[in-house]
């Protein structure tokens, strides 16, 4: 309950009547008007009054479902030093996302953008015995990324907040167990916040490990693509293993022919010079080509590698899942002058002869989409200008350094697991379950004595939760075209008192209902001041996006105010002396309607 009654005369918030110029996403926009949050820098926002009561609410429902778990809170620092990151060789493999500084005497420190070693070195710090563990600690706490291309206000920042929680056991089965509490847990804090999501499985990038979930929230606006079938698979489509075709019989495949294809640089020219120059039965299409993109691969050390990748012409490259597939290195198309460097790569007709392991030692890396079957036929670039070659065949007359997950996935694929054709849809990413192993406990010596006194590696587990983007999310699933529609489980208050008028009754009767519903446990703001039209006080009501608002108007005359609801839109006059009770009636039964966690029904 807050302290007092908050008033909108003294309330430090400014609300804006026009969108940000840097906004464009409504949850940013709409969090910026209302006075919820300021941009400090790209990616990086002050939290005012309203944002961090919201915040906080949002923080309480983690904290429950996190102690109903088991799980006990600790603090770390968010600057922290190199060594941990080193001895993990996270320090190099987060890449130029990790904030890098030095103190006056030249140590290295960095941002924190998670905090796994330091969690495995404190338990280490702590506890020798197998009688310790099973073991579960979290924190809420600020996160540091220095991310390319911050958007979205609070969805991709480069400064976040975080529940970071670890499970540490003495063996697999026990972390079987610790994963499958937190599993429950995350489920609990998103039914209780009435924010739907899907369970998709995910890569673990660079925070390793063997099994991987993420909690994305469905919205038009996600940066995450996540496919599902009516069979019940669902999976970020970068964790998406396409299922292996079998070996196609090529006897009666004809031998290899180049052919001149002038002007045929793109798979829909390449098309058209066949159907003109190489006629078949049947015609040829798009997913008869194999196309070669050339990326580049930038790995942790600075190396930077230049790669082929082959996938059926009728398929884009979906970077996000070559830069999973090839983690922690970061990806981008290769440039003209990066190809220039390999006189072997002819532009436009790039072929898989003169490249991966045809071409003898020092090649070009080549690795082909799981797409392309061995013994099927492509046609393809010749290696020379104005070239392709027919009847190519993988495994007869080319071979390839590995495959990779390189294809967009499309809806109608067949889901991995053969549960039925996949459609697509975005979301965002609000949670991520990661069953991490022992990697970290073996980098950094956590080990604890058996019952047998024989020294054990722990098994970990890490559980995350973006605290500060559940709320972006909240914004963007509970707003309308005139504000923010805040469920009263996380609003900065459940009430909205406006008084509008200027006679001192309005303002006297506001006063005091809004002081006996303070009294009688609820969250009050009264908007008191005294030279706001009402107009905008009822602008100002709809922005801020209280569950409820009470006006207290003209209509007092006739001893009537007004109840109005924010969601719904509905509202009711009531008798001034009845206010108190049915306003109270009213609140309880909708705190009394929230969703609850599963099982505490």
């Amino acid at each position: 309950m807050l302290a007092y009654v908050l008033r909108m005369s003294s309330l430090f918030v400014k609300t804006l009547r026009e969108n940000p110029s840097d906004a464009e996403v409504a949850s940013h926009q709409l969090l910026v008007r209302g006075g919820y949050i300021r941009r400090a820098a790209p990616g990086v926002y002050t939290w005012l009054p309203l944002g961090l009561k919201v915040l906080r609410k949002v923080e309480a429902v983690v904290r429950e479902e996190m102690e109903r778990a088991g799980a006990q809170e600790v603090h770390f620092p968010a600057l922290l030093p190199k060594e941990p990151y080193e001895a993990s060789n996270r320090w190099n493999d987060y890449g130029p996302i990790l904030f890098k500084l030095k103190d006056r005497r030249g140590n290295d420190y960095l941002l924190a953008p998670t905090h796994e070693e330091m969690f495995t070195l404190l338990v280490k710090d702590l506890y020798s015995s197998y009688k310790d563990l099973p073991l579960m600690l979290y924190q809420i706490q600020t996160k540091y990324r220095d991310e390319a291309r911050p958007r979205a206000g609070l969805i991709r920042g480069r400064e976040f907040i975080m529940k970071d929680s670890y499970s540490f056991d003495i063996d697999d089965e026990g972390l079987d167990v610790s994963y499958q509490s937190m599993r429950d847990a995350y489920e609990a804090i998103f039914t209780r916040l009435d924010l739907p999501y899907v369970i998709c499985s995910a890569m673990s990038g660079a925070m390793g490990g063997s099994r991987s979930e993420e909690f994305l929230h469905p919205t038009a606006i996600g940066e995450d693509t996540f496919v599902r079938s009516a069979g019940g698979y669902a999976a970020n489509a970068e964790a998406v293993v396409t299922p292996t075709p079998a070996e196609i019989d090529f006897s009666d495949t004809p031998p290899a022919e180049l052919i001149h294809t002038p002007d045929a640089k793109t798979i829909a020219a390449l098309v058209d010079s066949l159907s003109e120059r190489a006629p078949r039965e049947g015609g040829w299409s798009a997913a008869d080509t194999l196309k070669n993109v050339v990326i580049t691969a930038t790995h942790p050390d600075g190396e930077r590698e230049l790669i082929v990748i082959g996938l059926p012409g009728d398929r884009e490259v979906d970077l996000k899942r070559v830069e999973a597939a090839l983690s922690p290195a970061e990806i981008d198309v290769a440039g003209p002058e990066d190809i220039a460097k390999h006189p072997e790569l002819v532009p436009g007709y790039i072929g898989p002869r003169a490249i991966g392991p045809n071409a003898g030692e020092d090649h070009v890396r080549y690795l082909l989409d799981p797409h392309v079957a061995r013994g099927s036929a492509w046609v393809a670039g010749g290696d020379k200008d104005e070239h392709h070659v027919i009847n190519l065949v993988y495994g007869r007359d080319f071979e390839a350094d590995g495959t990779i997950e390189a294809a967009e996935v499309r809806a109608g694929d067949e889901a991995p697991d053969g549960s039925g054709p996949l459609e697509l849809a975005r979301g965002i990413e609000i949670g991520h379950i990661f069953q991490l192993g022992r990697p970290y406990a073996e980098a950094l010596g956590l080990s604890v004595l058996d019952e047998n006194g024989k020294s054990r590696v722990v098994t970990m587990g890490s559980y995350g939760i973006g605290v500060s983007r559940v709320m972006a999310a909240l914004a963007e699933k509970n707003h309308d075209d005139k504000g923010l529609v805040w469920p009263i489980g996380v609003a900065p208050a459940h009430l909205h008192i406006l008084a509008t008028g200027k006679s001192a009754d309005i303002l006297e009767t506001a006063e005091r209902l809004g002081t006996a519903l303070h009294s009688a446990g609820f969250e009050v703001l009264l908007d008191d001041r005294k030279k706001v039209s009402a107009g905008v006080k009822f602008a100002d009501y709809e922005l801020l996006g209280l569950p409820y608002g009470l006006v207290v108007g003209r209509g007092l005359k006739d001893g009537k105010v007004e109840l109005r609801n924010r969601a719904t839109g509905e509202s009711t006059e009531i008798a001034v002396t009845d206010a108190i009770q049915v306003i109270t009636d009213t609140l309880r039964q909708a705190l009394a309607d929230q969703p609850k966690a599963p099982g505490t029904e």
